[in-house]
């Protein structure tokens, strides 16, 4: 480290004497703080809160460890909350490593342990459960860090983010850990309208530089050139070399499209195998290595195409301490269970350094492979994207397959924030000088478009939050109707709406400028111009909406007129490519239809549907012709008979003209058009001599304040919504009884104690007794409807077990189709309709099956489910089975069914992976 000189020595010294904690932990690192890390501590000392946005891996967890040594430091409490409970456990273990495991405890739904500590870990959801509550746990409470604070942008779990910032007790000072987001100083004066003084650090800086790459077929070339004042530009090289292998192979992409060729009609360009990846990059000293596949399936056959090759990254040694840990992470793991799991095939894997991680594994599965990919055991890593949401398991290279990802509906483009977050786990601090991210080349990927992800920074933070059922009562409950629409007023969302608002007045202001020009403009020395506009104006739009009346009527009767052909009939089509004689093969009126739609052969031997757009006047029959009993309108030769005995009746087409446009009958009876004629033409500004000029601005000035309307409607739309939005959910809640005015009744408590996505849903079956009598493995595969979602279509519908089962998920859907009703009315977002895909597999589980008797019968059934989804929709189910039970109360049938439930589903591999 560089000698200091004596005046940076002497304001060190100052520092330190400032801020005697901050010293005082900085002497159990055993690094140098970062200037950012040390004005966040600084701030956080002096009083203030702090939001740190910084990239990943640069150390911004250092200040959520500060507020930790600051809470026991003053022999106050410190929350720290993480998002997923992978991330709980491994801080739990982290910060029990280094204050002692009396001072940590840790909280999530399923896992309780020394909650009363002074330092507790916790997902987001049990914090807010807390407030609501009003648990005594918060007494005491100094600090709150809110790890990967950016999950607030998240649609489906976002709100909670919000619901804890706003409702935490002002005295608590609450430390915000972020991605680098585009817009942290907009977040940051949210949080100082909200929490009071709140000091905003942000650093874009990577502690470890980044450097880009592509791999074109077998050749890697650096995706930048060296910076020219300041700029990046692509490497030419790269350039040369895709423009010739796009000549080479065509930029229809490394696949032809079914029953087409390929673009550039050269041979197909094939990628290179995911081994010989792994090879160059373990070559070239660049692993461990993280791949990213957007798919479970491509990161497991990726994994295998590695052990058939033979390829092995360990040495003995290395394989021996792979074995001991597996071995020592799956020992509660029953015999019977590791064929299934494909066990011996995954620790195979392991020993050879390659592993896949992705949501479909067993939870011990993926976190053995964290823990060795940590230790530097495992080298090569294939991924999907949840990785890069997770825990702390940075690599020295990431290599993207491809840069489009599958968002549950459709393929889409990855955004610069996407590929930021995924790049940012390469380079390793403290081991690695750089990091590395290799995208592979394929047909049809531009450089520039690779360049423009990478050198793009933008990951704007947008908020999701909005209120449900839930938060209403609660609100309701703990600060009343005013002071629960204040605080949806106060949420991220609604901050950013105002924000929006603000651009909006400006623009109302700036058109309310140019109207009043307009309206100078048009002024008339001989009456009130405006008025004169408006009779314009009124005689347009009558004169339009006759037209389209007319048009209408004329449409009417000739769909009148279609409707009444028989087959056999000659027509004449009136224009167009099929204009002349046609004859009816079938009248296209059986089954009836919107509209009938004739199928027709012409003498051309065109053969299709005509509809009422063909006809601007209803159609006349000319004659008939014999058909045959069966008409083969497909087969070229029967059309050419066919059109040749059509043109062999005698039957004459009427002249081919010009279709007739309206004649304007439509307009000339009209009394109030007429009406309307006149005061225009006796109107002073008729006879104006500039009466046209004026004319035009009137029109300028039309157009204006029609866009002034909608942008004031597009203002009073935004401004408020949320509070709206509460007052419906409000007025549904009353009418099925859950609040009375202010006050919540019976039903209204249960709700509030209820944490589901399909929370009133689960209220009203408890409430109507509809769960009632279930056994407690019926129980679970009901509930189950409740949690579940299907990855994605998985065809017919799932199959569930008979009897009571059947019965209550029937009753639990008419009460849902019911729900749904009554939010449709309120205009409020629907409930989830219930999926019961999960029924089967968890009714076998809590009857006691073997796991891998579950997942072959799940398999028998068509049902796509891994050991990972098991467990993790098992635990979902177990969270609510839980909430039952705590709602209902033992004492009660349903109450007890529920408590039973839990235990026979939290067994085995469902209990696995948590902290004793």
């Amino acid at each position: 480290m560089a000698t200091r000189s004596p005046a940076e020595a002497y304001a060190a010294s100052r520092r330190r004497a400032a801020h005697p904690e901050l010293d005082d932990f900085t002497t159990g690192l055993s690094f140098e703080l970062d200037p950012f890390q040390r004005e966040a501590c600084e701030a956080l000392d002096g009083g203030h809160g702090v939001l740190v946005c910084a990239p990943t891996g640069a150390g911004k967890t250092v200040v959520g460890e500060f507020a930790v040594h600051l809470a026991l430091a003053q022999g106050r409490k410190c929350f720290y909350t993480t998002p997923i409970k992978a991330l709980s456990n491994q801080k739990y273990a982290d910060l029990s490593a280094r204050h002692g495991a009396r001072q940590v405890g840790l909280l999530t739904g399923d896992t309780s342990i020394n909650g009363e500590a002074p330092i507790v870990v916790m997902t987001t959801e049990v914090l807010r459960n807390m407030l609501y509550a009003r648990s005594s746990t918060l007494d005491g409470l100094a600090y709150v860090v809110m790890d990967e604070v950016h999950y607030l942008a998240d649609r489906f779990r976002g709100a909670v983010w919000e619901e804890v910032i706003l409702q935490l007790p002002e005295s608590v000072r609450l430390v915000g850990l972020s991605a680098t987001v585009s817009n942290a100083e907009e977040f940051g004066d949210w949080l100082v309208d909200v929490r009071g003084d709140t000091a905003v650090v942000v650093d874009e800086q990577r502690p470890v530089p980044l450097w880009q790459h592509m791999l074109v077929g077998n050749r890697m070339f650096d995706l930048f050139a060296e910076q020219r004042g300041g700029k990046l530009t692509v490497h030419p090289d790269l350039v040369r070399h895709v423009e010739e292998m796009e000549r080479r192979h065509g930029a229809g992409g490394s696949r032809p499209r079914r029953g087409g060729p390929r673009g550039g009609g050269g041979p197909r360009f094939r990628p290179p195998p995911r081994t010989d990846v792994v090879a160059r990059l373990d070559r070239a000293g660049l692993l461990p290595a993280i791949t990213f596949i957007f798919s479970r399936a491509g990161c497991d056959a990726a994994v295998t195409q590695c052990v058939r090759t033979g390829l092995r990254l360990t040495t003995a040694d290395e394989a021996t301490q792979i074995r001991r840990t597996v071995d020592q992470r799956t020992a509660d793991l029953p015999d019977d269970d590791l064929g299934v799991l494909g066990f011996w095939e995954w620790r195979e894997a392991l020993e050879r350094g390659v592993a896949a991680h992705h949501a479909g594994l067993l939870p011990a599965f993926k976190e053995t492979v964290e823990e060795l990919f940590v230790r530097g055991l495992v080298r090569a890593v294939f991924a999907t994207e949840t990785l890069a949401l997770g825990i702390n398991m940075p690599a020295r290279t990431v290599v993207l397959e491809r840069l489009v990802k599958f968002n549950g509906e459709s393929h889409v483009d990855l955004t610069p924030g996407e590929y930021t977050q995924l790049t940012g786990r390469a380079g390793r601090r403290g081991i690695d000088v750089e990091g590395h991210a290799v995208v592979l080349w394929q047909p049809g990927v531009d450089p520039t478009k690779v360049a423009g992800l990478a050198s793009t920074r933008t990951y704007p933070l947008h908020s999701s939050f909005r209120p449900g059922y839930n938060m209403a009562v609660n609100l309701v409950d703990r600060v009343g109707v005013d002071r629960g629409r204040a605080l949806l007023e106060q949420s991220f969302a609604q901050f950013q709406a105002d924000r929006s608002v603000v651009g909006l007045a400006r623009r109302i202001e700036r058109n309310e400028e140019g109207l009043a020009g307009y309206a100078e403009s048009m002024t008339c020395h001989l009456g009130d111009f405006a008025e004169y506009a408006a009779l314009r104006r009124r005689i347009s739009e009558r004169e339009r909406l006759r037209a389209r009346q007319g048009a209408a009527q004329r449409r009417s009767q000739a769909g009148d007129a279609l409707a009444g052909l028989q087959r056999g009939d000659v027509i004449a089509v009136p224009g167009g490519r099929r204009s002349g004689l046609a004859v009816v093969l079938d009248p296209g009126t059986n089954p009836p239809t919107d509209e009938p739609r004739p199928l027709v052969l012409t003498e051309d031997r065109w053969a299709g549907r005509l509809s009422v757009a063909d006809f601007p006047t209803p159609v006349q029959v000319l004659g008939t012709m014999r058909l045959p009993k069966r008409v083969e309108h497909k087969v070229p030769r029967v059309r050419r008979d066919l059109a040749s005995s059509l043109r062999n009746t005698g039957i004459e087409a009427p002249p081919r003209g010009r279709r007739k446009a309206p004649t304007g009958s439509e307009t000339a009876d009209d009394a109030e058009l007429a009406a309307l004629r006149r005061a225009l033409r006796a109107h002073p500004c008729h006879g104006c001599d500039d009466r046209e000029a004026h004319a035009r601005w009137a029109e300028r000035y039309d157009r204006l304040s029609r866009e002034t309307d909608k942008l004031r409607q597009q203002v009073a739309a935004t401004t408020h919504s949320l509070a709206r939005a509460f007052d419906r959910i409000r007025g549904l809640l009353a009418e099925r009884g859950y609040l009375d005015g202010e006050r919540l009744t019976d039903a209204g408590k249960r709700l509030s104690r209820l944490w589901s996505e399909s929370d009133l849903l689960a209220a009203e079956c408890l409430r109507h007794g509809l769960w009632d009598g279930c056994e407690p493995a019926e129980l679970a595969a009901v509930v189950s409807a409740l949690v579940y979602e299907a990855r994605r279509d998985e065809g017919p519908t799932a199959s569930v077990p008979a009897g009571e089962v059947t019965d209550v998920l029937a009753a639990t859907m008419r009460t849902w189709a019911g729900l749904e009703d009554d939010e449709r009315r309120h205009r409020l977002e629907r409930t989830r309709e219930p999926d019961p895909g999960f029924a089967w597999p968890v009714y076998r589980w809590a009857r006691g099956e073997s796991l891998s008797a579950v997942l072959a019968a799940a398999e028998r059934n068509g049902a796509e489910l891994s050991a990972g989804d098991f467990v993790r929709w098992c635990r979902q189910v177990v969270d609510l089975l839980d909430q039952i039970r705590g709602v209902a109360g033992e004492a009660s049938q349903v109450g007890a069914a529920a408590a039973a439930a839990v235990r026979a589903v939290r067994r085995g591999v469902v209990a696995m992976g948590t902290p004793e």
